[in-house]
């Protein structure tokens, strides 16, 4: 299964956000063990680089970029997707980058904590947790 993960969702993880990092741990984790297929925008790394250098250091910043490589398939941010959310509803320009390359990705999920700034459809939106009662471990 294909989950396209928002960039709130690894700042739970990689900045221990509680309460929110055990959901958002757990679904990293079956990511990186392979049972789930997890996707990211590139995007998500410029916005984690400039959350983590401001609320920890640039070589924790640098460390969260790394896994994010290492882990997670990334959707590259072309044409297509910027003309998409350009010409979209979308009040948030970014959530529209967000939605669309997940959609490009053919992803099955988006996983967020701001689920009221994205569609229901045609891919469903759920938090972590949400998801996990779903999704058997």
């Amino acid at each position: 299964m294909k989950v396209f993960l928002d960039t709130n969702v690894l700042l739970d993880v990689l900045g221990r956000r509680e309460p929110h990092c055990v959901a958002a741990s757990e679904v990293w984790s079956r990511v990186e063990h392979g049972t789930l297929d997890g996707y990211i925008s590139a995007i998500s790394f410029n916005n984690v680089h400039y959350v983590l250098r401001r609320v920890a250091n640039r070589p924790t910043a640098h460390d969260g970029l790394k896994l994010l490589r290492d882990i997670f398939h990334v959707v590259a941010l072309d044409e297509q997707i910027i003309q998409r959310a350009i010409d979209s509803e979308f009040s948030d320009f970014e959530d529209g980058i967000q939605f669309f390359s997940a959609h490009h990705a053919g992803a099955d999920f988006i996983l967020t904590r701001n689920a009221r700034h994205f569609p229901n459809e045609p891919i469903p939106i759920v938090t972590p947790e949400e998801f996990l009662k779903m999704e058997p471990a």
